[in-house]
C-alpha cells in the first residue's frame, strides 16, 4: 500500500465526522459532501507529518472550506433579485432530488426548524455556534476558523444561541398551549385527517396566500371556514411532511422546509384551543424579513 492509499485510508476514518460538521453547517448533504470532498483535496496536497491531531486539522480544514461556502452562498443571496416565487420548487427542493433516505436523516438528526433559523445566522455566526455548541470545539480552536480572538468567538456563538432561541410573546403557559395546537394541527395535515383538522381549526378560521401550487384562474387566493381551509390544508398534505413547529415574528407558527430550506413559513393566529387565522408566507422578500426562531 503506497503512502497515498494509506492516507486514503485513515481519512475514511473521519470521513462521517467531518460530513457531519459540514452538515450541520452547510444545511444540505450535497454541499456537505463537497466540502467533505474538498477537504480530502487540501489534504492530499499537504504535509501532514508533523501534525500532531490530524482529526482536528481536518475539523478546521472542513470548517474553513464550509465558512467560505457559507459567504458565497450569502454574496450570491444579496446579488440575486428576487423574482416570483414557483411552489413547484417544492418538488425540486425536496421530492424529486436528493435521496428520501437522507432527507430523513436530515430531519431526525438535525431538525428542519433548526436548519431553517440557522440559515438566518451570519456565517461566522453559524460556524461558531455549530462547532462550540453542537461539536464541543473550544474558542481558542474557533477563533482562528473565523477570524476572531476566541473571546469574539465566543461573542459570536452566544449572539447565534440568543437568534435561535428567540423570546415567544406568548407567556410559558400560552405558548405551551399554541404548541400542543400547532402539533395537532401538522399531525392531522400530514394524515389527511379532515376530522381532526376542523377540530382544531376555529368555525370561521381563513387561510392566505399561496393556498395551492399554481393557482388556476378563479381560485382565490383567501378561504373563508372550517371546512374550506380544511379541503385545502389536505390538498398541500404532502408538503406538511416538511413541516415542523417554529417561532415565527414571536409567535407560534410554523415552518416548511424540504431539505432544511425554507419553502414556507405558516403564521398562525390561535384563539383558546383552535387556529384562527393561516398566513401562508411564501414570498422571498416577505420570508427573508420574518424573524424566525426555535420554539423551545
Amino acid at each position: 500500500m503506497g503512502e497515498h492509499d494509506g492516507l486514503a485510508e485513515l481519512f475514511e476514518t473521519y470521513r462521517p465526522h467531518l460530513r457531519a460538521v459540514a452538515h450541520r453547517m452547510l444545511g444540505t448533504a450535497g454541499e456537505a459532501d463537497d466540502a467533505v470532498q474538498e477537504t480530502w483535496l487540501r489534504l492530499s496536497r499537504s504535509d501532514v507529518g508533523g501534525v500532531a491531531n490530524l482529526g482536528g486539522w481536518l475539523t478546521t480544514v472542513v470548517s474553513r472550506v464550509s465558512l467560505d461556502m457559507l459567504r458565497a452562498r450569502a454574496a450570491r443571496r444579496e446579488e440575486a433579485a428576487p423574482g416570483p416565487y414557483d411552489l413547484v420548487g417544492d418538488d425540486q427542493a425536496g421530492d424529486g432530488s436528493g435521496d428520501p433516505e437522507q432527507e430523513a436523516v436530515l430531519a431526525d438528526s438535525v431538525g428542519r426548524a433548526l436548519l431553517v433559523v440557522l440559515d438566518t445566522l451570519a456565517p461566522a455566526e453559524r460556524v461558531a455556534f455549530v462547532l462550540h455548541d453542537v461539536f464541543a470545539v473550544p474558542f481558542d480552536q474557533i477563533g482562528p476558523i473565523v477570524g476572531r480572538s476566541p473571546v469574539a468567538a465566543k461573542k459570536l456563538a452566544s449572539r447565534a444561541r440568543h437568534r435561535l432561541r428567540g423570546r415567544p410573546e406568548a407567556s410559558g403557559v400560552e405558548a405551551a398551549r399554541h404548541r400542543r395546537v400547532v402539533d395537532a394541527f401538522l399531525t392531522a395535515s400530514r394524515e389527511g385527517d379532515m376530522e381532526a383538522l376542523m377540530a382544531v381549526l376555529a368555525p370561521r378560521s381563513g387561510a392566505a396566500g399561496p393556498i395551492r401550487p399554481r393557482c388556476p384562474p378563479g381560485v382565490p387566493a383567501v378561504v373563508r371556514g372550517a371546512g374550506a381551509v380544511a379541503r385545502e390544508t389536505v390538498v398541500l398534505g404532502r408538503r406538511a411532511r416538511f413541516a415542523e413547529p417554529a417561532l415565527v415574528d414571536g409567535a407560534v407558527g410554523a415552518v416548511v422546509a424540504p431539505r432544511g430550506r425554507l419553502l414556507l413559513a405558516l403564521a398562525l393566529a390561535i384563539e383558546g384551543e383552535r387556529i384562527a387565522e393561516i398566513d401562508v408566507v411564501a414570498d422571498p422578500v416577505r420570508l427573508r424579513a420574518l424573524d424566525l426562531a426555535l420554539l423551545v
